[in-house]
This record gives C-alpha cells, structure tokens and sequence, in this order.
C-alpha cells in the first residue's frame, strides 16, 4: 500500500533528542525552543516567534491576546479544520462562515466585506494547501474596518504572497508541525506576533500567564501571575525534533514541489479531457508542494475512486467538511448556503505526498488514475 502520508526523518532527529535528553533541560523555551525560534525571526523575518505544542495553540493564542468575547464575531472560511473555528469559539465568539472560492478552496476575499458588522472583531484567512488568500483585499478590509487578521498558515509554511511570507503578513501568524506537513515534529505549532505592540503580553500568555520570560532575562526581580494563559509552549524534546527538520528545510521543499510538479504534468491530460479539475495558483501566490489535490465532478465519483485506489494499494483521503453543517455548530449558522465550500467538502480528494514518494510510485498512482476515468 502506498500511504497517504509517510513522516521523513532527516536523520539528525535522534542526535538532536540525545542532546536535549542530556542537558538536564526537557522542559520548554530551553536552547532548542531558542534555536528553532530564532531560525523564523531570521529566515523569514518574522517580528517576534514563539514555539507552541499545536497550531491549535497558536490559534488560541491569538483570541486570548485580541480579548474576544461573547457577542463578538470572527470572520472564519467554512472549508476549514476545526481548530481555525474552535479557538475563537471557546471565547464566546460568533463564528460568521465566508464561503471558498469557485476555483480554489481558500476564502472568497471579493465577497468579505458583506460579512463584516459592527460586532466584527477579526477575520481569520487559512492558506490552504500552503496558497496564499488574496491578502491585499483583506489587510484593506483589515485597515477599513479597524479589524485584527489572523492568518491561519497552519500549511504555508515557505510560501509566499507577493514575496511576502505567509504568517508574516497579518497580526499574528499561526504554523503546524504536525506529521503531515512538510517540517514536523509529530505535534508542534509556530505562534508569530507580527506587531510589536502584542510581543510582552503574548510571551506572558504563552507561559500560563507569568511573566518568567521578562524574570529570565533579568527585565524584572521576581515573577507572578500576572494575566490569563497557558501552557502553550512545548517540551525540548519537541524543539530538538524540529531543529532537524528545520536544518533541511531546503532539500524538503526541492523535493515536495518536485513531486507536485510532477503530479500535475502527469494529470493534466485528464484536465484537458474535462474529466478533473487541478489546483490552481494564482500569480499572486507560490506553491510550497505542501499537498495535490484534484477535484473530481461529484460525490459519487470520488467516492468511486477512492475505492478503486485502495483496491489498487494506494491511499487517497478527502478532506475537511464544512464547517457550518456541521454536528456542532449547524444550529448557530446563519442560514447562508455556502455552495463552493459544500462542493469543495464533497468533490476534493488529496493524493500521497510524502517526501519519500518516488516517481515510479508516483507515475502509478496516475497509471492508475488514467485507468479510472478510462473506464
């Protein structure tokens, strides 16, 4: 069987967890917590990072440092993992759903404005599959209507929008390392405080609402409790997996797009026949191989060739359900059809991409695929 996703260890994951074990230090923000954050500040520029145990994290972060309330509103896509909608949630907020675009699952930026109220407090962009959002038309909207962005990038990492890169573009920036993206650490996540007003007030939140990072660094004689938070941060030894994974960040991302290139080369034929749609990007955006994904004409269709890749030893998932139909949040939606995003739910399907796929198990999968639609 041809997984899905298969983690990549660059082999200096258990020499760095071997140091880290043997510092005496495991518990976080020690000197691999320090080394991985400073590789953000310095390779994208990024303001101010800080190491979480999830992007999940991140997330809550960000609504903990914006103060949302009850009867506040947070502008969230429906096409979406849980966690962008939950941090917002769990603080009372009123999640209003923007719908996908027609040709690309990330939110519809030309169709924002409509959504926005007097309660609105932020809105929250996810860069799907590591595709920059049309970020201009936000930050204006941002700007217009004195909004907070949150930019979702729990996929983006290494990608840009206008040269810019993702995470580094609105307030805060959220990053995943969990085993499915392209740097990981199993869990892991990257909270990134763009503005410089949020920096002392998101490390107290960060360490369970304490100001020991000001005491370490000798800001302040002794430390207490000082504001609301949580134990975001996680261990060394999450850190120390990381490291190594940062420290290949070039030959990951080389190889990742590689494969996507070579994915979309080998489909294009059935796009032409009319039979798939493939991922699109836009010029404004770059492509960080992080997924391929194509869209297929119906449910029933994908679902047929779900069946026929496993019967065929490889595996292919669907993806994120909209969020507005969901179980738990349907009864508190608005009422508002939200067509691409239903369709994106019910069409999309995600191929293996795992830095290990090589391209005879690659042109397999779209032997295999060719065969489906043959048929």
């Amino acid at each position: 069987m041809t997984p899905f996703n298969k983690p990549y260890l660059t082999g200096k994951e258990a020499h760095y967890l071997y140091q880290a074990v043997y510092s005496g230090k495991l518990s976080g923000n020690g000197i691999f917590t320090e080394k991985c954050q400073h590789f953000f500040e310095e390779q994208y520029h990024f303001k101010k990072c800080l190491l979480t145990s999830s992007c999940t994290d991140a997330l809550e972060m960000a609504a903990l440092l914006l103060d949302i309330k009850p009867g506040d509103e947070v502008i969230v896509p429906s096409y979406t993992f849980v966690s962008t909608a939950l941090a917002f949630v769990r603080q009372g907020a009123t999640i209003v759903f923007a719908d996908s675009q027609l040709n690309h699952p990330n939110l519809d930026a030309s169709k924002l404005e409509a959504l926005i109220t007097k309660k609105t407090k932020a809105i929250v962009p996810v860069h799907y599959a590591g595709v920059a959002c049309d970020m201009d038309t936000i930050m204006s909207l941002a700007k217009k209507y004195n909004l907070a962005v949150v930019e979702d990038a729990a996929q983006g990492i290494a990608s840009a929008y206008k040269g810019k890169p993702l995470g580094g573009i609105g307030d805060f920036g959220c990053f995943s390392f969990h085993e499915t993206k392209n740097i990981i650490s199993g869990e892991g996540g990257l909270f990134i405080i763009n503005d410089p007003s949020y920096k002392t007030r998101a490390e107290i939140i960060w360490e369970k609402g304490t100001n020991r990072a000001e005491f370490f660094r000798g800001h302040v004689n002794k430390y207490g409790w000082v504001d609301t938070g949580s134990s975001f941060l996680p261990s060394e030894l999450t850190a120390s997996f990381l490291y190594a994974q940062l420290e290949n960040i070039d030959a990951i991302q080389t190889k990742r797009k590689w494969l996507w290139e070579q994915y979309y080369t080998g489909l294009k034929a059935l796009e032409n026949q009319g039979k798939i749609r493939l991922p699109i990007i836009p010029d404004y955006a770059t492509n960080n191989g992080h997924m391929f994904y194509i869209t297929c004409a119906s449910l029933e269709e994908r679902t047929a060739l779900v069946s026929f890749l496993k019967e065929n030893n490889v595996m292919a998932v669907f993806h994120y359900l909209s969020l507005h139909s969901s179980q738990y949040y349907a009864s508190k939606h608005d009422g508002r059809d939200l067509p691409n995003s239903d369709r994106f739910s019910n069409t999309l399907l995600r191929l293996p991409m795992f830095y290990e796929l090589s391209g005879e198990e690659l042109n397999r999968i779209v032997a295999i695929i060719d065969t489906f639609y043959s048929r």
